[in-house]
């Protein structure tokens, strides 16, 4: 850059800066301050023309005025005319203002582009430099559509200066960050890649932020870039610090480069080519020996570029996870840091080693360093590290270790930070049932847990337990045991409480031959706890009450006794007093043959996935349990992973967090089933007919419905009633062709896209009603029919079909119509859908009646959509931005920048959100004005995590939507549905 000239000082700018700063109060400033506003307007209005340095001097001063807080509504003009001229320092000026003041759509925007362009086709390197970071800092849309054209020829002609490279590569990276549609590299892609072979350091390091930013968007584009970023990374590791000299930091070669050349490597799969592959490992083996040796300076600098190379090379080998070699020598060069004075560096060496641990080459050399981690897990000071210790005890755990990390993580427990209690007793909960060597002592950890922590023990943890117990009948009597003498503890915790009562209901008869725990003192023993629980304990110690009365007829009238009470038959809670009623008038009236079969002991659970699991990865995201780790629990935990997920209430609890199966892998670790509300139907009314002969039932008519269990014959299931489902049409109209979709068939799907309920079609004959609910992969839809004239429709008949590839993607059956329509009268029609993968298109419903001898024959597109299977998906600011970068390949992401169609208000725009299926997360974004959502598209065939970001723009009266899903076309329907909504 010139030199600015001893003239260039502006004594008028530095003397009104003085004064302010002088102003004793804020009044005197405000004085001061409008007293130069007048002053500077009445420069610019005055009939003598200003020169060059007046003018800078005043839009200096406007620029001053404005970064104190102050608006400014003039001087525009002045700043855009700068801009022509020859000198720099008025040029930079007019640059200065115009970056910080002038937006998008002011009417200068013109004027400058040009005054830009001007610059740019200057050969003035300097000049073109300013308009560069011009357009860099406004980065608006406008800028892009100007200039997108411009700055990759400057960025790749031969005759541009370094500089002037740099700032056009960090130019169009700011652009194609703004708007990445109108940033189009096509003719340019190979020319810009192999501006990793320029000499200047400084533009290859430019350059390579663009590059990794385009690749990814789009990898196969850019592929050719590897090679390149091997060459050049190769020449930069085997250079000494004095080859570099200017780029040189702290006897560290180019460690900003090194990092990004690292990190660009990490967007491919490890290099085909043999020679690049054994280039590339010849590197990370040379950064792995450079680690091992003594250090060049004893500057905090010097091993932060040090460590900062080492730790993105160390990323990339577990990326590749391909290496054993370099796996294992990673894992210990991580293990010296574990013990390393730097908090920051253990906290890494801890992160890096949980990923290590996951991979079957590094797992066992991460399990050697298995003492120093629990004395992390011990003596660190920061809660943070502690965390990632625990962290990586869960992912080094197997069947040879087990035992010792679980007594270490209880043992932590009593003193842990209650920050993470919860997330470690689902951790030691999981870890006890995947690696039990016996059930004992499986029961005795879980029944340590509650006793330690039970205020952080979620109900799956002891729902869990239940199970397993009622599964192994080689376990109950030892489980009755154990609980109770866990009950005799004076301070015992709700939660034990409950499994005590559920296991005693169950299996005290198992330990009532000593008279220790007669059946008498079992239920004294839980009755004095009675008083101390909550009302659904309590409910669930009447229902081990009367469980004790089959078991144990002689403790029938203490037990009515009890029941009898008025604290308990006049109980304010419904639920206490109803039970207690009813317990007592079945323990009264009932024979004993009757009472053994109502109350005859809970059969075995089914073998589903842990509940436990879910909720751990629901909370922690792909990072807590991997794909991997799940499916070595299903081979190592052998039949003690399979218990149900029913709840734990002695009468059928309904209360349970089952989550569906599914082969595929959770990529986004959102899986967790809702709440089951009833047991599983059987297989031959999986959609069970909840309506009521005389229409609808408002209250949630799929609240009984549930996901097929893998033993059901049918995927869709007849209801009461469905057995003439999909009906032959009638003679008189079968012969003629369905009629194509209506033309406004996709204005009337998008309606239905965020409600389920409403009019679907309508004209002078006819009126379509539709009411609909969703409950994971399954749906049910009443469609109404009304006959808006005075005469018979008749031979009317109605035909659902799946066009094209939408037949293998859903499961549609519906019930026959009533071929006979009277005047005024409305007849409805069910239709259950099963979404087997996820799809674009939607199905076809065809409608034939004849109206006065007239065959009326229309189709209409049903409003089936993919995010009518969304299940919401709650999670905090952290975990959802941790799945947005993981979501980071080009082809997860959809996005599109469009104009409000309606009025912009919040309160729409939420009720809308929440119409889509998914969760509306608050307070997540760092721009309140933006929304964010998270939820789970159930299928068949597999769960697609999918994540969602609004970004109104009110001033511009413009979004921009962004979906990131597991899956390319479902983020792209969903980004094409929801933008039609707004």
């Amino acid at each position: 850059m010139p030199a600015v000239s001893k003239g260039d000082g502006m004594r008028g700018l530095a003397v009104f800066i003085s004064d302010i700063r002088n102003c004793k109060s804020k009044e005197a400033e405000i004085k001061r301050i409008n007293k130069e506003l007048a002053n500077i307007r009445s420069k610019f209005k005055g009939d003598k023309a200003l020169d060059g340095y007046s003018k800078k001097k005043y839009v200096c001063k406007l620029l001053f005025i404005f970064l104190l807080g102050h608006d400014i509504d003039f001087g525009h003009m002045e700043a855009v005319n700068l801009l022509s001229s020859n000198k720099y320092t008025e040029k930079q000026i007019g640059y200065l203002f115009i970056s910080v003041l002038v937006n998008s759509n002011s009417e200068l925007i013109r004027l400058i582009n040009n005054a830009i362009k001007n610059d740019l086709s200057s050969r003035n390197p300097t000049f073109m430099c300013l308009a560069l970071h011009c357009i860099a800092n406004v980065g608006s849309r406008e800028m892009a559509e100007a200039f997108a054209g411009e700055i990759p020829r400057i960025l790749v002609a031969g005759d541009t200066m370094d500089s002037v490279k740099q700032s056009a590569a960090l130019c169009l990276l700011r652009l194609y960050k703004t708007s990445p549609d109108l940033v189009l590299m096509g003719e340019w892609t190979s020319r810009v890649v192999h501006l990793l072979n320029d000499q200047h350091m400084g533009v290859v390091t430019a350059a390579i932020s663009l590059i990794t930013c385009l690749s990814q968007k789009n990898p196969d584009e850019f592929k050719t870039c590897v090679s390149l970023a091997v060459s050049r990374l190769s020449r930069i590791v085997s250079s000494a610090s004095t080859d570099l000299q200017d780029y040189t930091y702290y006897f560290v070669p180019a460690p900003w480069l090194s990092c990004k050349l690292l990190r660009l490597l990490q967007c491919y799969p490890p290099p085909e080519d043999g020679a690049v592959k054994g280039r590339l490992v010849e590197c990370l083996e040379t950064i792995l020996n450079k680690a091992q040796e003594p250090p060049k300076s004893k500057k905090v600098q010097h091993s932060n570029a040090k460590n900062a190379i080492l730790f993105e090379a160390i990323s990339l080998i577990i990326h590749y996870d391909s290496e054993p070699n370099l796996l294992v020598r990673a894992c210990n060069q991580l293990g010296q840091f574990l013990q390393h004075r730097e908090t920051n560096l253990r906290y890494l060496a801890l992160e890096s080693m949980c990923t290590l641990a996951s991979s079957e080459f590094s797992h066992e050399a991460v399990k050697t360093h298995i003492e120093t981690v629990i004395n992390a897990l011990k003596t660190e000071r920061d809660v943070s590290v502690r965390q990632r210790a625990a962290d990586l005890l869960y992912a080094m755990c197997d069947r040879s270790n087990a035992k010792q990390i679980v007594a270490e993580m209880l043992s932590y427990l009593e003193t842990a930070d209650y920050s993470i209690r919860e997330e470690m007793v689902l951790k030691v909960a999981i870890l006890a049932e995947k690696y039990a060597v016996d059930y004992s002592w499986y029961v005795d950890t879980i029944l340590n847990l509650i006793r330690i922590a039970g205020d952080y023990v979620s109900e799956e943890v002891w729902y869990r337990v239940i199970q397993i117990v009622i599964n192994r009948d080689d376990v109950q009597g030892y489980a009755a045991k154990t609980v109770f003498e866990a009950l005799q503890a004076p301070a015992c915790h709700e939660n034990m409480v409950k499994v005590g009562g559920y296991i005693l209901g169950e299996f005290g008869n198992l330990i009532a031959g000593d008279p220790r725990s007669s059946p008498l003192v079992q239920f004294n023993l839980l009755h004095s706890k009675f008083h101390l629980c909550s009302v659904p304990t309590r409910a669930l110690l009447l229902s081990a009450y009367i469980k004790f009365i089959n078991l144990f007829p002689e403790t029938k009238s203490t037990i009515q006794e009890v029941l009898r009470s008025d604290s308990q038959i006049r109980n304010s809670d419904v639920e206490l007093q109803q039970r207690a009623v009813e317990y007592l008038k079945l323990s009264s009236i009932a024979s004993t043959d009757v009472l053994a079969t109502v109350l005859e002991e809970m059969p075995p659970f089914p073998e589903r996935e842990s509940s436990i699991l879910a909720k751990l990865k629901k909370k922690k995201g792909p990072g807590a349990v991997s794909v991997n780790e799940l499916e070595e629990g299903k081979r190592e935990g052998g039949e003690l992973n399979g218990g149900g997920e029913r709840g734990a209430d002695t009468s059928a609890i309904a209360t349970s967090n089952a989550s569906t199966p599914s082969p595929s892998a959770d990529l986004l670790g959102l899986r967790a089933g809702p709440p089951v509300t009833a047991a599983a139907p059987s297989a031959g009314s999986l959609l069970v007919d909840v309506f009521s002969e005389a229409g609808v039932n408002d209250d949630g008519f799929l609240r009984d419905l549930e996901p097929p269990t893998e033993s059901s014959d049918s995927l869709l299931a007849e209801g009461p009633g469905d057995s003439d489902s999909a009906p032959t049409p009638p003679p008189s109209v079968v012969s003629e062709e369905p009629a194509p979709p209506l033309p406004e068939s996709n204005e009337l799907l998008n309606k239905f896209v965020c409600k389920n309920n409403g009019v679907l079609f309508e004209n002078q004959l006819l009126q379509i009603g539709i009411k609909s609910e969703y409950r994971q992969n399954l749906g049910r839809m009443y469609l109404f029919y009304g006959n808006k004239t005075s005469v018979q429709f008749v031979t009317f008949t109605t035909t659902v079909t799946c066009p094209g590839e939408l037949q293998s993607q859903l499961n549609v059956q519906s019930k026959t119509v009533e071929p006979l329509i009277e005047g005024g009268a409305q007849v409805q029609q069910v239709i259950n859908i099963e979404c087997l993968s996820d799809f674009s298109d939607a199905p076809l419903l065809n409608i034939k009646f004849r109206y006065g001898g007239a065959l009326q024959n229309l189709t209409l597109k049903l409003p089936v959509t993919i995010n009518k299977f969304f299940q919401p998906t709650e999670m905090l600011s952290n975990d959802f931005f941790q799945r947005w970068k993981q979501l980071s390949q080009p082809q997860q992401e959809a996005q599109k920048i469009f104009k409000a169609n309606h009025a912009m208000d919040t309160e729409v725009l939420k009720a809308k959100l929440l119409g889509m299926g998914m969760a509306l997360l608050e307070n997540v974004d760092p721009n309140p004005e933006n929304f964010v959502c998270a939820g789970v598209i159930q299928t068949k065939a597999q769960q697609v995590g999918s994540l969602l970001r609004l970004e109104p723009n009110a001033q511009a009266q413009m979004y921009r939507l962004t979906v990131r899903s597991s899956k390319d076309t479902v983020s792209k329907r969903l980004c094409e549905l929801l933008a039609e909504q707004f």
